[in-house]
C-alpha cells in the first residue's frame, strides 16, 4: 500500500504555482511582449535561464539564498519568523522560480501574434491598457493561456532536483511524488514505485490530452 500524502503534497505544490505563476505572466508577458529594450532582453533572459540550467544549480543557488546562515535568509528568519529551507514554503518559491518561463513564453508568443490594429481599435473606444490586456487580448489567446496553464502543472508535477535541493525529503512535509519514487527505486521496492510512477504518467497523459484536444479543436479550420 502506497502512501498518498506524496501525491497530495505534489497537487498542492504543482496547482499553487500554477495559480500563482498565471497571476505573474500575465503583466510580465505583456510587457515583454512589447517594443524590445536592452532592459527587457536581460530580465527575459534571466526568465530563460531555467530552461538550460540544470535543476540542481537553480536549487543550490536558492538554498544558499534561503539558508540562515546567509544574510536573506538570516533576514527572513529574524524579521518574518519564516524559513523557507526544509518547507513547502521554499519548495512553492523555488517551483515558481523554475516554472516561470513555462507560464511565460506561451502568453508573451499568444500576445505576440496579435495583429497591433486589434489593440490599437480597442484605445479608439476608449479602452484602457488594462481593459484592453483583460477584456481583448487575453480571451483571443486561450490557446496560449492554456498551453502555459497545463506545461506549468506538469512541469512542475515532475520536479525532482530544485524540489529535493529546497526541501529535502520530509514526510508529509516536502516528500513530493518524484521522491518517493526515487526513495522506492533506493529501497528496491520497484512495484510501489512503479505505482507511483504509473500515476503521475496517468495525470500528465490526460493534461497534455486535453491540451491538444482544445488546441486542436480552437484551431480547427473551415472550408466552405
Amino acid at each position: 500500500m502506497i502512501e498518498l500524502a506524496p501525491l497530495w503534497l505534489t497537487l498542492q505544490l504543482a496547482l499553487s504555482t500554477t495559480l500563482i505563476l498565471f497571476v505573474v505572466a500575465i503583466p510580465l508577458a505583456t510587457w515583454f511582449s512589447g517594443r524590445k529594450t536592452l532592459l527587457k532582453v536581460i530580465i527575459e533572459s534571466v526568465v530563460t535561464l531555467p530552461l538550460v540550467l540544470p535543476p540542481t544549480v537553480i536549487g543550490f543557488y536558492l538554498l544558499m539564498a534561503f539558508s540562515p546562515n546567509n544574510a536573506f535568509g538570516r533576514w527572513l528568519e529574524r524579521w518574518t519568523d519564516m524559513r523557507l529551507v526544509f518547507s513547502f514554503g521554499g519548495l512553492l518559491i523555488a517551483s515558481v522560480v523554475y516554472s516561470l518561463p513555462f507560464m511565460v513564453h506561451p502568453i508573451r508568443s499568444g500576445l505576440s501574434s496579435l495583429p497591433p490594429s486589434l489593440k490599437e481599435a480597442s484605445y479608439s473606444l476608449g479602452k484602457t491598457k488594462w481593459q484592453t490586456l483583460l477584456k481583448v487580448l487575453l480571451p483571443n489567446i486561450k490557446p496560449s493561456l492554456l498551453t502555459g496553464l497545463v506545461l506549468t502543472f506538469a512541469h512542475t508535477i515532475g520536479e525532482f532536483g530544485v524540489v529535493l535541493m529546497i526541501g529535502g525529503n520530509i514526510p508529509g512535509k516536502t516528500r513530493t511524488a518524484s521522491i518517493a519514487i526515487y526513495d522506492e527505486v533506493q529501497a528496491l521496492h520497484y512495484g510501489q514505485a512503479n505505482v507511483y510512477a504509473v500515476i503521475l504518467l496517468v495525470i500528465s497523459f490526460a493534461i497534455l490530452l486535453i491540451l491538444y484536444a482544445f488546441n486542436g479543436k480552437t484551431r480547427q479550420v473551415k472550408f466552405y
